[in-house]
């Protein structure tokens, strides 16, 4: 387990370039997956902003509309075709480059190494191909709005037969369709790249005493978020494969015979559209622990940190990772309820969704069971873990309503999905993000965030999200439909639009108090405070090297472990905390 040899085959760059562009060093590639996905978040926010605004004024005249999209805001009114396309494009963009990205590649490609006492990541330069084939992913996935047509609008499931006929299926379903494939197909190339390097570098990084069981629970999280990466992002690429066959090719995987398509009948013959389900939701839901196990792996570190508290029940947490991620293969199912599967495989399905709530269960009450007489120290970072176990336990509450096939045929449609994935997926995986980035960004770059503005936008935030997303589930138990573009053809609808315009202005206030955060990120980069080796007092090896790190993250000397990772409030010790290099 020794990590002596990972820097043998490069050494310290000199030119820019080596060192900041095509770097090979894991703690530059993480910084890159950061801000490649601080770009993507904005870019994702600010078509959701222009899709709510839509949806409230309906028949509202902007004139950049037009500038921006001639044929599908001709006279500064947005059609539904180009509201398609934003939605498509907000969901494909947060959950593939934010959600997957931040949590794993970002955070897991920096801090790995250092809390397992490596080096650097098991393959280099394989790290570096990672990164920039996510870029190229971006850079092709945006590139589908300036191209003839504009971007897609099958959604960022991408359902056939919608995505599968080609420009004949709507605008945006020609080229910009296809490079929507093209861009997944990449992601998923450079994400099982990267989950190879995660698995690789757990396995067999590991220094001296650093046993599987003395890993902090954010490097067993982004162990088994490699492993779901692995399995998932392969099928995906493999059904990507098929659909640009079905576009370009002539064949039929997803086409059946007989489909007429604005009075055309297609040649195709024999295909399945619910295979492409299948297909996409066997990646899709791992996909969504994807999104939210590194978070688990924050919450819980910071939650010890701050509480000053060994983490209640280690090895329960580090079952309960495991079982969520073994189990979150088995559930797939529950995305189709709708789609006529046989009765029998619903219920076989549900009871597995209701299944996997129990590892989740586990680590909520093991959480507070840490939280439970600690000396609690509310810091920026600690307000966003508390933050991401709120949001995190009210998103799957209201999943368990959708693991009812009964039910879930009456609010599969309805807001109340989207204010569950967003709840549970979106904003909770943003506050371990924000979590991540208080807590590490001393280590990262040498000085502190502010407190005072950190903590303004929590509060703005925390309040902000719960007054977008809650109410999208009494909208779904009304019955309100989502994908729709206009609600105001509709008279049952009419109610409910005071609830609509109410959840408009909460995202545009909740999108401008992010301006705080970049504002804080910013100025702390160039000003802030210069920060201590170990200003929260923790335990993990990353607090026992300087900020930023070295090259080599231990300056050739090579740690040896002889504690666990939570080790506070120790009886009879010197501090409140034991380092888990200090000696036995």
């Amino acid at each position: 387990m020794s990590s002596h040899i990972v820097h043998a085959g490069h050494q310290a760059p000199t030119g820019f370039i080596r060192r900041y562009i095509f770097s090979l060093d894991h703690k530059v590639i993480g910084i890159q997956y950061y801000f490649l996905a601080l770009f993507s978040v904005f870019l994702g926010m600010g078509l959701s902003l222009l899709m709510r605004y839509h949806m409230v004024y309906p028949d509202a005249k902007v004139g950049w509309f037009e500038t921006l999209w001639p044929t599908g805001a001709a006279g500064g009114i947005m059609t539904p075709e180009l509201y398609l396309s934003l939605l498509t494009m907000h969901g494909t963009i947060m959950v593939f480059f934010v959600l997957t990205t931040a949590p794993q590649s970002g955070f897991g490609n920096y801090f790995l190494p250092i809390q397992i006492g490596a080096e650097d990541m098991a393959f280099p330069v394989l790290n570096m191909l990672s990164f920039w084939a996510t870029f190229l992913a971006l850079v092709v996935m945006v590139a589908a709005f300036f191209v003839p047509g504009g971007a897609p609008l099958s959604g960022w499931t991408a359902y056939p037969p919608l995505s599968a006929v080609g420009p004949l299926a709507g605008p945006g379903e020609g080229l910009g369709q296809t490079l929507w494939v093209f861009s997944i197909a990449i992601f998923s190339g450079a994400s099982l790249m990267g989950a190879i390097n995660f698995i690789a570098t757990t396995i067999d990084l590991r220094c001296k005493g650093m046993s599987m069981m003395r890993l902090p629970l954010t490097c067993w999280s982004w162990f088994v978020t490699a492993i779901l990466g692995l399995l998932g992002f392969a099928v995906l690429l493999a059904a990507g494969v098929l659909l640009l066959l079905d576009r370009m090719a002539g064949t039929s995987f997803f086409l059946p015979a007989g489909l007429v398509v604005n009075d055309q009948i297609l040649s195709h013959k024999g295909g399945s559209p619910l295979l492409w389900q299948h297909l996409f939701w066997f990646f899709g839901h791992p996909e969504v622990y994807i999104a939210i196990l590194p978070g688990m792996g924050v919450a819980s570190q910071l939650l010890s940190t701050f509480a000053r508290k060994p983490i209640f029940g280690y090895r329960a947490m580090v079952y309960a990772i495991l079982g969520i991620g073994f189990l979150g293969f088995f559930v797939w199912g529950h995305h189709m309820f709708m789609s006529g599967m046989n009765p029998y495989s619903a219920m076989a399905f549900s009871v597995l969704t209701m299944s996997i709530g129990v590892p989740s269960a586990i680590k909520t009450f093991n959480w507070i069971g840490t939280l439970w007489g600690g000396r609690i120290r509310f810091d920026t970072a600690m307000l966003f873990a508390l933050g991401f176990v709120s949001l995190f336990v009210t998103g799957g509450i209201s999943g368990i309503f959708l693991g009812q096939p009964a039910l879930d045929l009456y609010f599969h449609d309805t807001y109340f999905v989207v204010g569950h994935f967003h709840m549970i997926m979106g904003v909770a995986a943003i506050f371990g993000m924000f979590a991540g980035t208080f807590y590490w960004f001393p280590k990262m770059f040498g000085r502190m965030m502010n407190e005072t503005l950190g903590k303004i936008h929590f509060y703005l935030t925390f309040i902000g999200v719960y007054a977008i997303f809650t109410p999208m589930h009494f909208l779904g138990i009304a019955g309100n439909p989502r994908r729709y573009a206009d609600f105001t053809n509709f008279e049952f609808m009419g109610k409910l639009m005071p609830v609509h315009t109410f959840m408009t202005w909460a995202a545009i206030l909740t999108a401008t108090a992010q301006i705080i955060f970049v504002v804080n990120l910013v100025w702390s980069m160039m000003r802030g405070k210069k920060a201590p080796v170990n200003p929260w007092e923790a335990t993990t090896l990353e607090w026992t090297i300087p900020s930023p790190p070295p090259f080599d993250n231990f300056a050739g000397k090579h740690p040896v472990v002889n504690h666990g990772p939570y080790e506070y409030s120790v009886p009879g010790a010197p501090k409140d905390y034991i380092m888990q290099s200090d000696p036995a």
